[in-house]
């Protein structure tokens, strides 16, 4: 796998159980907010999918409204929702994850500041980035 792939994976092993993340977010994350898309298509690669501590959690993924991907390269939808069930996400009566309970931080359990998000580099340019 590329570099960028690696590090959608860095950032996707992080999410906890019981917690979902967005593709934007994971973009946001690894310092390309423009490549929701590309996250998607990394994850599609995914090398490790599973729920055990060592693999990438693929199914924790999901669109920023908490719809599961149509795509998804390990069953489908229904085995996304399944696997997230079964770690404790709550769906609201149209089948999406509740993202105001569910939708993770960026925060690492590891990390030595608990207040300390994951994020780009610090000498991300934004601007130069969002075009602002």
């Amino acid at each position: 796998m590329g570099d960028f792939a690696n590090r959608v994976f860095a950032v996707v092993r992080c999410i906890p159980r019981g917690k979902v993340s967005t593709y934007g977010q994971v973009a946001r994350l690894i310092g390309a907010p423009r490549s929701a898309r590309y996250v998607g298509y990394a994850l599609r690669a995914n090398p490790e999918p599973g729920t055990d501590p060592a693999s990438i959690p693929c199914h924790r993924v999901v669109f920023k409204d908490g719809r599961m991907a149509t795509g998804f390269a390990f069953g489908g939808p229904g085995e996304q929702r399944k696997m997230l069930k079964a770690e404790g996400v709550a769906f609201d009566d149209e089948e999406r994850v509740i993202m105001a309970d569910h939708l993770w931080d960026g925060r690492t359990s590891s990390a030595d500041d608990e207040d300390e998000p994951l994020g780009p580099p610090p000498d991300f340019d934004w601007k130069a980035e969002l075009g602002d």
